[in-house]
């Protein structure tokens, strides 16, 4: 079973040790958000620099919906926990610089599962300069829940928001999508078979996308943006709803991950509709120059935002339909 709730929360501490050392290293910037109080007080202190907002984003990881532990080895777990977090930072165009775990743990849960699941969020929190720096405990009487807060910043008035997008801006998403839907599908249909992770990365360890989030923010580029976590076609119908568009999209250009041994290119359907890739899908105003690659990761125009209100796709034989969204929706119609 887990340690109990004080010494879990020590070990918690003493995991995250490098994180606050490098937090005290932070206290004699003053141009640098800080962390002058983590893990150890009622609350944590936060320092933030003059001329930058903060951005907050909190989301569950939750036993039986978003994983499986028959299907996904507890490192996989803990950095999916804290990709989803970032991942909404890297939307914003913002720097994560913060992050507060709050877990509900079964009495039959082996503590070792829990250190494996701790050392992988730590390790990618430390990737990405963010410091574990609270959260709270309990026990759970059914399955593991998991929340993770996410604190980021940016400049005052220069987050990239879902409302900016206007028509006849371009389309644009990064990477590879459908991938992370094709692994599930894989472990649906073969339950006793576990999949190698590396076959299958951006279901088992996404990279949240946040240097491209960055610049793409900083070079004035995106007009508007969301990540690419509940699926294209809801995520796309979630961003024309806030900024009151609609949108034309040709299924050619739609780039669809290469997953398995050997690589086989996904379906046109998990694509549209497959949740979990973590990419940024955003637009781009008609006179801005969008290279093919930022930060290393691929960029592909897949449409155009247009003036009425629904969403469309051209198909290969030139014949348009409306995409409705189809992505994941909790409490919806399975």
């Amino acid at each position: 079973m887990p340690l109990p709730e004080k010494a879990l929360i020590a070990q918690i501490r003493r995991m995250a040790g490098s994180a606050s050392r490098r937090r005290l290293a932070d206290r004699a910037c003053p141009t640098k958000t800080a962390i002058i109080t983590g893990i150890g007080d009622d609350c944590a202190v936060l320092r933030l620099p003059p001329g930058q907002e903060f951005l907050v984003t909190t989301d569950f990881t939750l036993e039986g919906i978003h994983f499986r532990r028959d299907w996904h080895a507890p490192e996989s777990v803990g950095h999916r926990c804290l990709a989803r977090g970032l991942s909404d930072i890297a939307a914003m165009g913002g720097e994560p610089v913060a992050a507060f775990l709050s877990l509900a743990l079964p009495r039959d849960l082996p503590q070792s599962w829990v250190g494996r699941f701790v050392r992988s969020l730590i390790s990618l929190a430390e990737k990405y300069g963010v410091t574990l720096a609270g959260g709270d405990t309990a026990e759970s009487p059914n399955g593991i829940l998991a929340d993770i807060i996410v604190v980021g910043t940016v400049p005052k008035g220069k987050s990239v928001l879902r409302s900016g997008a206007r028509p006849g801006d371009r389309i644009f998403v990064s990477g590879e999508i459908g991938g992370s839907a094709a692994a599930f599908l894989q472990m649906r249909a073969k339950r006793k078979k576990k999949l190698n992770p590396q076959d299958y990365l951006r279901h088992f360890y996404p990279e949240p996308r946040i240097g491209l989030g960055r610049l793409l923010r900083e070079k004035g580029l995106a007009s508007a943006m969301i990540d690419v976590s509940d699926g294209l076609s809801t995520d796309l119908a979630h961003l024309c709803e806030e900024s009151g568009v609609g949108a034309a999209l040709e299924a050619a250009l739609i780039p669809r991950a290469r997953v398995g041994s050997p690589a086989r290119e996904v379906d046109l359907d998990l694509a549209l509709h497959g949740g979990e890739d973590y990419e940024l899908l955003f637009t781009a105003r008609p006179g801005k120059s969008v290279p093919r690659q930022i930060a290393g990761v691929a960029l592909t125009q897949i449409g155009q935002i247009t003036q009425r209100r629904k969403i469309l796709v051209l198909n290969s034989k030139g014949i348009a339909y409306e995409l409705l969204p189809r992505g994941w929706e909790h409490f919806g119609r399975r």
